[in-house]
């Protein structure tokens, strides 16, 4: 995760400085991006995407993939309810969603291989698997992939993409996901902890709540931290006389543009909103993090990801290998809440069609109920939320069967879906990065499913 050495401390050691800067050298000399043969591109690129992350698994079945005559140890006890798009239903906890579900789309079709929290998410995250399905125990910059936002914060430095008037390219919110571990993929993994999210953790539903970094210490006046750059600058020489600081550089550049940038801090004061406008996300932590994901958007951030279900432990996600409805019905009276007003604020302001919002977890949940009233792992069939960026509004992609176990039609891979997302930028998804091995990849290892966005063009 983000954060700001040599800025604001009081002290850094030497050997803290080499290591920031050694690591920005091994991506300076190994990420370079090639591109290979020209695909076609959307005529109108998305300008950022919301990703959020419902940790855990949330169950297909008892959400927006229900299947109302199957079988009472299948079909849950959450009723269905009808949406504004004809013939099309969701579960009853979900009736504010229910409302704008002519602006959404639903992928009914996603499946992978694995069973496991932490490498399921680390895919999700990233859009390709790990090597293997066993437990991922943290992050580990020299083997993993970077995860979307950081893929852009790398593409904007080499520009690839045009440049925004904020400096941020991605930011995470409003906490890190844990699993035993801080869970992989959430970092620029090869490309080097200067593409790292910015990450935010905190309780934006709370009064005091506040962005650490973004203000000068009370004793710090605008001279001392012009002594200090100054400072920093003849470290940079002494430094590029035995490595290449470029890391540690960029970390000092963006730290100073945080600071200096009255609209950067604008962007993440939740107290400028009125409160009529809070209480229609709801005055909860989820509710308030997709406020500050739109406020992010309008600053220019490329991509967001929310991440959602994990606060202290396993009782406070989407995981319900047992009673699993009273534990969903909790989780999604916010889900509902916030996202409802999230897709309908977006689209009030005008930018709704220039942002993409993807909602998903790591996989579904069991068909079958199991004896402790709750649903297990199940990543062979799950369900993606779609809304805004184009998205062909009260559409359904792919279909499972009857029991909600397989896809039967339009399968969808992660990689797929990373595709899309690189696509709906205007980049060309088989643009490849070079990893430190200096072995070649694309940035996605999947198809766009274009067919999902027939207005764009191409």
């Amino acid at each position: 995760m983000l954060e700001i050495p040599g800025i604001l401390d009081r002290s850094v050691s030497r050997r803290r400085v080499l290591q920031f800067g050694g690591v920005g050298a091994l991506a300076a000399v190994l990420n370079q991006s090639r591109t290979v043969a020209a695909e076609p591109q959307p005529r109108k690129p998305i300008q950022s995407c919301i990703m959020l992350m419902l940790y855990g698994g949330p169950s297909h079945l008892d959400t927006v993939d229900m299947k109302p005559d199957a079988p009472s140890e299948v079909r849950g006890q959450y009723r269905p309810i009808q949406t504004n798009v004809p013939g099309r239903i969701v579960c009853e906890h979900l009736s504010s969603c229910s409302q704008v579900m002519d602006r959404m789309a639903v992928i009914r079709s996603m499946h992978h291989d694995l069973t496991n929290h932490n490498s399921a998410m680390y895919q999700a995250m990233i859009g390709r698997a790990p090597s293997s399905n066993n437990e991922i125990l943290g992050a580990d910059r020299a083997r993993d992939f970077p995860n979307f936002g950081a893929t852009l914060s790398y593409l904007a430095a080499i520009g690839v993409m045009p440049p925004t008037v904020n400096p941020l390219t991605t930011v995470a919110l409003p906490h890190v996901m844990h699993n035993v571990v801080d869970l992989a993929g959430q970092n620029a993994g090869f490309l080097g902890a200067s593409h790292d999210p910015m990450q935010i953790t905190g309780e934006p539903h709370l009064p005091d709540f506040k962005v650490r970094n973004l203000r000068l210490p009370a004793d710090v006046t605008e001279n001392r931290m012009s002594d200090r750059r100054s400072l920093l600058q003849s470290l940079d020489k002494k430094i590029g006389s035995e490595t290449d600081g470029e890391g540690l550089r960029s970390y000092q550049k963006r730290a100073t543009e945080l600071l200096q940038s009255e609209g950067i801090q604008a962007a993440f004061d939740l107290e400028r909103e009125t409160q009529r406008v809070r209480q229609r996300y709801g005055s909860h932590k989820l509710g308030q993090s997709l406020l500050l994901a739109r406020r992010l958007v309008e600053s220019g951030v490329r991509f967001i990801n929310v991440h959602d279900g994990v606060r202290n432990g396993q009782d406070a996600n989407w995981d319900s290998h047992s009673t699993i409805f009273p534990r969903h019905r909790e989780l999604l009276a916010p889900l509902d809440h916030g996202l409802s007003a999230l897709i309908e604020d977006l689209e009030d302001r005008g930018l709704l069609e220039e942002t993409l919002v993807v909602v998903m977890g790591e996989f579904g949940r069991t068909p079958r109920i199991n004896a402790s009233a709750g649903r297990d792992h199940w990543p062979n069939c799950y369900s993606v939320l779609m809304a805004g960026g184009g998205v062909e509004g009260g559409s359904v992609y792919g279909a499972s069967d009857r029991l909600g176990a397989y896809p039967i039609s339009g399968a969808v891979t992660p990689g797929d879906l990373a595709a899309t997302m690189f696509w709906r930028f205007g980049l060309n998804y088989q643009r490849e990065i070079i990893d430190r091995l200096g072995r070649p990849f694309p940035i996605a290892a999947g198809q766009p499913i274009r067919s999902l966005f027939p207005a764009v063009g191409l």
